[in-house]
């Protein structure tokens, strides 16, 4: 059932409540449910901060999705919200009514404040409009449960804002009292000891999507190493730039890759690896691989140098043979044979989606070995090709392989070697010319979605032209 309501009496009821300072929780609890997040979001925005701290303590949801209110994060909000959380954790109030289980600080749930804040508006309540009826005193005290915080974090500068900071020292003062939970961890700029140490702080088997961007060496990378093992549940793991040192010995590396490896054997929901400049990968890939629990959905390889041999292994490998994303941008294939790709395009014709073999350096001689196979990835969506030195003859014959590839929807091609000078430099007119005959070919042999011919990065702005319909030009 529903009730209109005046939306001036809810105001004026609102406002007059907030103006009381010494707001009680005896107080709030006699309100209708209804009247809570519109008048948290009033108390929130106008920094009433006795009022918050009522109100969380009487708080009738199971969750609080505060995340989502902290746009521009405030201090003196915030611990006005922890104040009157500790009224729950250890103080133990003894309320008639206490349903908070939650505090979630993701910006994930600003459709729960949309929806009230706009009934508000309307004076359109979606549930009856009533008192609460007085319950039970409960046998067992909310301050002796545990709470329940979820956080996403991205760590990113040397120092963190004050109001994790705030959030951090609250947790560690309240161990035992609360679960801290991340589902989300960035590691972009931290100092390491910063990291570890918030690490301790969080239930490591809530994470299940880890990104680490900070160019740490293979030393800093074993630290972590062990925080890595005990994330039972990660599904989603993004490494790049790790560094191996250059006074390590063979056996150093061995270790210290060992170590790392190792901890894949725990991973039992890993779907998604992405490693991107790690330069311990040549000659271990195979041990990585073998350490894999469950068969991957997404791998993506970049940027990293492969031996011959590892691009063997990854061929055969069990872990692989459901992917549907293989990314190996970056990876120079130049002078080794394509055979083991043509294998590992094979074993994912059923399932792959998207394909990623831009930089590669493959030429004209290596092309042949990977058609057959490719043109048999019928679930095969996003093709890129860039930045492979190849003949206008060999892309057409690459063109004409990929037209039985119906759901094809976006198609990245390298401008043709005769595109550019003798000296590397890209003929604009010539690109425009070859670009409008390969269009013309295109649309001659199949109706297409989205097809783009792009030639190597400019030296001047780092960006690629590239050929749709016209010549778009590079930033520069």
């Amino acid at each position: 059932m529903s009730i209109w309501t005046p939306p001036r009496l809810l105001e004026l009821v609102g406002r007059k409540l907030l103006r009381d300072q010494a707001l009680a929780v005896c107080t709030l609890e006699e309100l209708p449910t209804e009247l809570f997040p519109p008048l948290f979001m009033e108390a929130f925005s106008r920094r009433h901060c006795e009022a918050l701290k009522a109100m969380v303590q009487a708080w009738p949801f199971p969750r609080l999705p505060l995340g989502s209110l902290m746009k521009t994060p405030c201090l003196e909000t915030f611990q006005a919200v922890l104040h009157g959380l500790d009224a729950l954790l250890t103080q133990g109030v003894r309320l008639r009514r206490r349903k908070l289980q939650v505090l979630d600080l993701r910006d994930v749930s600003e459709n729960f404040w949309m929806v009230w804040s706009e009934a508000m508006a309307r004076g359109y309540l979606p549930d009856a409009t009533r008192k609460r009826k007085p319950a039970q005193d409960c046998s067992v005290m909310r301050g002796q449960q545990r709470l329940t915080v979820f956080v996403d974090l991205c760590l990113q500068n040397r120092t963190l804002d004050e109001c994790l900071t705030c959030l951090f020292l609250w947790v560690k003062q309240r161990e035992g009292l609360l679960h801290l939970c991340c589902k989300k961890l960035k590691v972009l700029g931290t100092p390491l000891h910063e990291v570890k140490n918030i690490l301790n702080m969080v239930n490591p088997e809530c994470i299940q999507k880890v990104e680490v961007n900070c160019r740490w060496r293979l030393p800093d990378l074993a630290e972590f190493t062990p925080y890595l093992g005990q994330m039972r549940n990660l599904h989603k793991l993004a490494l790049s730039h790790v560094d191996v040192p250059c006074y390590f010995s063979p056996e150093q590396k061995e270790e210290f890759v060992t170590q790392f490896t190792s901890q894949f054997l725990k991973l039992h929901h890993l779907q998604k690896l992405y490693m991107n400049c790690v330069s311990f990968l040549e000659g271990h890939l195979a041990q990585l691989l073998s350490c894999l629990k469950t068969p991957l959905k997404t791998l993506a390889i970049t940027n990293c140098v492969l031996s011959e041999s590892d691009l063997r292994h990854l061929s055969q490998s069990p872990s692989i043979s459901q992917l549907t994303t293989l990314d190996l941008n970056g990876i120079r294939l130049a002078n080794m044979s394509l055979v083991p790709l043509q294998l590992l395009l094979e074993k994912l014709a059923a399932t792959l989606e998207y394909l990623d073999l831009d930089d590669c350096g493959i030429e004209d001689s290596q092309v042949n070995a990977i058609l057959p196979a490719l043109s048999r990835c019928f679930e095969l969506t996003t093709f890129s090709f860039c930045g492979n030195p190849i003949s206008m003859a060999t892309l057409e014959n690459l063109l004409s392989h990929t037209i039985r590839l119906n759901n094809l929807r976006l198609e990245l091609y390298p401008a043709p070697r005769e595109s550019y000078d003798a000296s590397g430099a890209l003929c604009r007119w010539r690109f425009a010319q070859l670009g409008a005959e390969l269009m013309g070919r295109v649309k001659a042999l199949r109706q297409t979605n989205r097809v783009l011919f792009f030639t190597a990065w400019c030296p001047h702005c780092g960006h690629r032209a590239f050929y749709d319909l016209e010549v778009n030009q590079c930033s520069c």
